[in-house]
């Protein structure tokens, strides 16, 4: 059963003004619980606008968002619970951070649900260990922390309040190598332990391609395709042409292949190449073992 679906999704933004414009089109489409999804689409493309729909920060001009096959906005007095259970955390949210303390901030969320202390404390600290943050570190100031630690605090701070859906509008945005793998390495445990739904904003290819199990790509404000990552890489040249890039590693197949070494698999992961090269050379008996 899908636990998040759109029924021809449109939102125009000023509308009846002449600055007018269609952020996202006649969208369809159904996610089902548990999966971790990866959303692509150029600057403009309506991701950013699609996915503010799923939590009720914007309503649809036209059409429906069904949480849990409910429609979120069939009762306005609902929307606000409707934001606990879809998390959505912004791109930079670290500029949000505001309390005195790290564990305040963290807490700030479950504090609004109306959870007693002992489920706050709770949830606070089990966060904070999931996400690589020190307990001693709770007590401090988030502004004393380095960026990644920040970064960390204002996604545990969504995280704490045990959203059904997570939604996170490019989490790894501004951060050096080793602070974007520490991050999608942390929300795919997260993921993994929770079992919960995970939708994830971002522009490199190489991430959604690591981390993903479908993808959804958007393109001048309609829904170009929702499928599996295998079958959306499947497409590469279809994505290139809409400005967006695909992975280093499947460009390097897609030209062997034009050359006339076909592998017969869609390659996206440096790990998944290995293992296709490996196999042809032994096939080759120019490999004997590894």
């Amino acid at each position: 059963m899908s636990i998040l679906k759109t029924e021809n999704l449109t939102y125009t933004y000023s509308q009846g003004t002449p600055f007018e414009k269609t952020a996202v089109k006649n969208v369809n489409l159904e996610i089902e619980e548990g999966e971790l999804v990866g959303v692509m689409g150029h600057t403009g493309s309506g991701k950013s606008t699609l996915i503010q729909h799923f939590n009720g920060l914007l309503k649809p001009t036209s059409g429906r968002i069904l949480l849990e096959g409910k429609d979120i906005w069939e009762n306005k007095t609902e929307i606000r619970n409707v934001r606990f259970k879809v998390g959505l955390v912004f791109q930079y949210p670290e500029y949000q951070l505001f309390e005195e303390t790290v564990f305040k901030d963290i807490a700030f969320g479950p504090k609004n649900m109306g959870l007693d202390k002992d489920e706050i404390e709770r949830r606070v600290r089990e966060t904070a260990e999931n996400l690589g943050l020190p307990q001693e570190c709770l007590e401090r100031s988030p502004f004393e922390l380095s960026g990644g630690q920040k970064r960390r605090v204002a996604i545990a701070g969504v995280m704490a309040m045990e959203p059904k859906i997570l939604i996170l509008d490019e989490p790894t945005a501004g951060l050096d190598p080793h602070g974007r793998d520490v991050i999608l390495g942390q929300i795919k445990q997260y993921h993994k332990k929770t079992g919960n739904t995970v939708l994830i904003v971002s522009h490199s290819m190489e991430d959604i391609a690591k981390y993903a199990d479908k993808i959804l790509v958007m393109n001048k404000s309609e829904l170009f395709c929702y499928d599996t990552t295998v079958n959306v890489f499947s497409r590469s040249k279809e994505i290139e042409a809409m400005g967006l890039d695909v992975p280093q590693i499947t460009r390097v197949f897609n030209a062997l292949e034009q050359r006339g070494l076909n592998f017969g698999k869609q390659v996206y992961t440096v790990e998944y190449a290995k293992e296709l090269i490996m196999k042809k050379l032994r096939e080759r008996g120019k490999v004997t073992r590894c």
